[in-house]
Order: structure tokens, then sequence, then C-alpha cells
């Protein structure tokens, strides 16, 4: 499905009616690079058949057999809506962009074998600030290879898992550019009397309070110096925009596995 350049991208969103889905079908209307021809929501959505917005003609829906063809699917949706959409995406030779997380064993494995089929972008975070810090860290810890990392992160009060899915990225794309496994070298907790820094550690230390919307810093500290990697979120939209973006750059790829990483090095060239 080759896009011409210019031409404008038709897009579909699952999981429209959820925080990050109203985010991107607002954002999406207004988008001039884009026509929005489908907004899915679960089948018990309170706003099920009602306008995306007042004197829109789009309404929002259930049915995927109504949606006109779309280039390119963003999934801020959940496991079963993300199941949904795949295999619509397979049928009709879609992309799609996914920013669902917390996905089977299952279901991650037919997102793997889907990439043999369709364009295919996956990310647990799609700020391009956290993209462009995850590439810079990889080659900072490439080059600094025996100084101490480690990585913070801090998040609102209502966040339920730690450490955050971007400190775990931040930590893989670290253990990528020495040359390790991230779980053969992290370190998730300390307390007590737990000896001396092993070398090659990759600490994390984790903050939860108030509405923090999410910072990351990762620390690589010598003797007598010390280099910081920093990103500090302060508005959600920020991960709506990166994920329109993708969807952006993704609509017209041919089959396989991207991220984002991928569309910052195709723009920079190299």
């Amino acid at each position: 499905m080759e896009r011409i350049m210019g031409e404008v991208v038709r897009v579909a969103v699952n999981g429209a009616t959820g925080r990050m889905g109203r985010v991107l079908v607002d954002l999406l209307r207004r988008d001039r690079r884009f026509d929005l021809v489908a907004a899915i929501t679960a089948a018990d959505a309170q706003e099920m058949g009602a306008p995306v917005a007042p004197g829109s003609q789009l309404r929002f829906t259930h049915d995927w057999a109504s949606v006109s063809t779309p280039d390119v699917v963003i999934d801020f949706s959940g496991p079963e809506g993300l199941q949904a959409a795949l295999q619509y995406c397979l049928d009709s030779g879609a992309a799609l962009v996914v920013g669902t997380t917390g996905v089977g064993d299952a279901l991650e494995a037919g997102l793997a074998k889907a990439a043999g089929r369709l364009a295919l972008l996956r990310s647990a975070n799609f700020s391009l600030g956290v993209a462009v810090l995850s590439r810079l860290l990889r080659q900072a810890a490439a080059a600094l290879a025996e100084w101490d990392l480690e990585i913070l992160e801090a998040h609102h009060n209502r966040k339920e898992d730690a450490p955050s899915g971007t400190a775990l990225l931040l930590g893989e794309a670290a253990a990528a550019g020495r040359g390790v496994a991230l779980g053969e070298r992290a370190v998730f907790s300390r307390e007590g009397r737990t000896g001396p820094r092993e070398p090659g550690e990759i600490g994390f230390a984790v903050i939860r309070g108030g509405d923090i919307v999410g910072e990351h810093t990762a620390m690589l500290i010598g003797q007598g110096e010390r280099l910081e990697l920093a990103h500090r979120a302060t508005d959600r939209g920020i991960f709506a925009r990166g994920a329109i973006e993708a969807a952006h750059w993704l609509a017209g790829k041919p089959p396989g596995s991207y991220d984002l990483d991928a569309m910052l090095a195709e723009r920079s060239g190299g």
C-alpha cells in the first residue's frame, strides 16, 4: 500500500473513548495531513453511536466491518481491543501503530508474526523526546562503559507499576549499548547492608507522588564527573502527538517491525 508523498493519510483510532484515544481523535480532526475515518471503542462504551465531536458526521463504533479501509490504525485500547485491531489490519493490509501495553504471551507472539504481513510499529512511550533520549543513552553507555549507571524515574501517585515501562526501555537501551542483557545487570531495589556496588550494574530508583506526568533521568557516574541525560513530561498530549507522527511515517511502509528509533534514524539520515 504505497503512499504518495503529501497524500492525506486515512487513519482509524482504536480505543477512541479512552484517555489517550480522546486526545488522538481531537488532534487528528485538526491535522490536515489526516482523514479520521473511524473511531473504534468498546461495545459497552457510553459514547457508542454518538458523534466524535459536536456536528461531526463520524460516530463512535464497535463494528470493524463498517470501517472504511484506513491506511493506518492507531491502537490505545487493551489486549482484547488490540487483538481485534490486529486481525482487521491483517485482513485489510492497513498499517498498525500500537501503544497498548500489558499484552499476554499469545498476543505478543501474534504481533511478532504479523510483522511479516503488515507494517507494525510499537512503543511503550511515544514521546519523541524519550525516543531521542534512548538513542543518546545507548551511545553514552557504550562510550562510558566503565562508568556506573543509574536510572531514576518519577510519576504520579496513581501509577501502579514500578519501575515504569519507560525506565525499562531506557535500561534496555543502555544494556544494548554495552552489549549485555538487562536481566543480568538490572538492580531494582537496595535495602540494608547491600555491600559495594558491583561493576556493570544498571540500577533503578523510583519516586511516586502528586501529579507528576513523568520524569526520567539516566546518570552515568565516573570518578570526579557525572553525565545526566533527562526527560521531563509536563503534558500527556506529547504521547498522542508522537503516535500521530509515527502513524504518518508508517503509512505506506512495507511489512516489517518498526519502532520510533527507526523513524528518527530515517529523519536524521542515520
